[in-house]
């Protein structure tokens, strides 16, 4: 069959709360966009029992009441939203592509908020317990749910190990899985020091996870130590596994820059190595995953999407577009010499009317300077007919030079 192709300004691939909240900043800015997700909107946010520390709800919400708001405001704001699988990609050029079973998402803008999901155990009953049920990724989360209560770890790296004296205080008990010999962890010394000393932490060594035992709610672990295969029941009504995450990025291997876990790699503007391409939430490398900092993250990247098309709109229209020759001033106001150079450049253009000239404030943004193939410093380009004949230092700019420089690609 063939594929049906539809054009947005922006693809959003992914409907956590980064995902949404970029949405929500690319709907309201009246852009066209669409929102791809491939199983339920909220991601992992959705299973968790309580959320606390999101500013605005002083008396907490669960993360499906609260991912529901973000839903409607995404529909507020025209956004639609449709549940597919991407299946590929071509994000280089001015138009990316984004790929799903049906339908090619022709777009100028993609916004990656695919997220992650936690490393699993792979023992028995495990997927029975997941998403609400005995089973937590999120101590931070999770923690007050289990106020009085005992609980059990897997892990012992940092996140296991400084979640869990997190998790001290409030649940009555925690155990700690560890794979290793005793007094073995992975966890920084600092942490490995205060956990032992911890009076509420009890730690469970040479042990991984065989199998969750429950009802309707999770009520044992059944550890298995590697050394004698002994199995060791443990009662608890909810643990929390942190042995690793996996972020959801295999479809942009070998095309966006990642780190070697597999996280991509964007600067404070969500931008990646792509023009055009942002990156926000979970996915993207970064200190804290939480729903307040996938938010943030979402905000920027819907931000910047707005500011990319604009520029590039505003290059085709001003920069690309003019015929024959045009001069193009990139100055820094806060800088001297950019001010110097202004004087000559305004005294030409009132003498050369007929002469295109541009101001470029790479102060502001530099943006529209990179889109000229320059790093954004201080310069005067000269282009014909859109194209760029001459990249001038601004100390190489006088009045008699500029003059000739403009006769030069004017007869070229």
């Amino acid at each position: 069959m063939p594929k049906n192709i539809e054009y947005y300004d922006v693809v959003v691939i992914g409907g956590g709360p980064a995902g949404m909240t970029a949405a929500i900043y690319c709907g309201r800015a009246r852009l066209k966009t669409i929102l791809l997700e491939k199983n339920l909107l909220g991601g992992l946010a959705t299973y968790t029992n309580e959320i606390e520390n999101y500013p605005g709800f002083p008396e907490g919400s669960t993360g499906n009441d609260l991912m529901k708001l973000f839903e409607r405001q995404v529909k507020k704001f025209g956004v639609k939203i449709k549940y597919a699988d991407v299946t590929g990609v071509e994000l280089e050029g001015e138009t990316k592509v984004v790929k799903t079973f049906r339908t090619d998402y022709h777009a100028k803008v993609v916004i990656i908020a695919t997220g992650g999901k936690p490393r699993l155990t792979g023992a028995k009953n495990e997927e029975k317990f997941l998403f609400g049920k005995g089973i937590s990724f999120c101590a931070t989360c999770d923690a007050v749910y289990y106020t009085g209560k005992d609980v059990l770890v897997v892990g012992s790296g940092d996140a296991a190990i400084e979640e869990s004296i997190f998790l001290s205080r409030f649940a009555n008990k925690i155990y700690i899985s560890v794979i290793h010999d005793v007094g073995i962890m992975d966890a920084n010394k600092v942490a490995q020091e205060a956990a032992l000393k911890n009076e509420k932490l009890h730690f469970i060594w040479n042990t991984m996870v065989d199998e969750f035992v429950g009802e309707d709610k999770l009520e044992t672990v059944i550890l298995r130590n590697v050394k004698t295969n002994e199995k060791i029941p443990v009662k608890v009504d909810g643990c929390f596994l942190f042995i690793g995450y996996v972020p959801n990025t295999d479809i942009f291997k070998g095309i966006l820059n990642m780190t070697e876990r597999g996280y991509l790699i964007t600067n404070e503007k969500m931008e990646t190595n792509i023009p055009g391409v942002f990156a926000c939430g979970d996915v993207r490398e970064k200190i804290l995953r939480q729903v307040a900092t996938s938010v943030g993250d979402g905000a920027i990247a819907g931000f910047m999407a707005e500011k990319y098309i604009a520029e590039t709109e505003t290059f085709e229209k001003e920069f690309k577009g003019v015929k024959g020759p045009q001069l193009v001033f990139c100055y820094d106001p806060t800088d001297a010499l950019s001010r110097e150079k202004m004087t000559i450049i305004e005294e030409y253009g009132n003498h050369h009317p007929e002469i295109k000239i541009n101001k470029i404030d790479v102060y502001k943004g530099k943006g529209l300077a990179q889109r000229l193939s320059i790093k954004g410093e201080p310069c005067l380009v000269l282009l014909f007919d859109g194209e760029i004949k001459e990249v001038v230092p601004l100390v190489e700019i006088t009045r008699n030079s500029l003059e000739e420089k403009v006769r030069t690609i004017m007869h070229n």
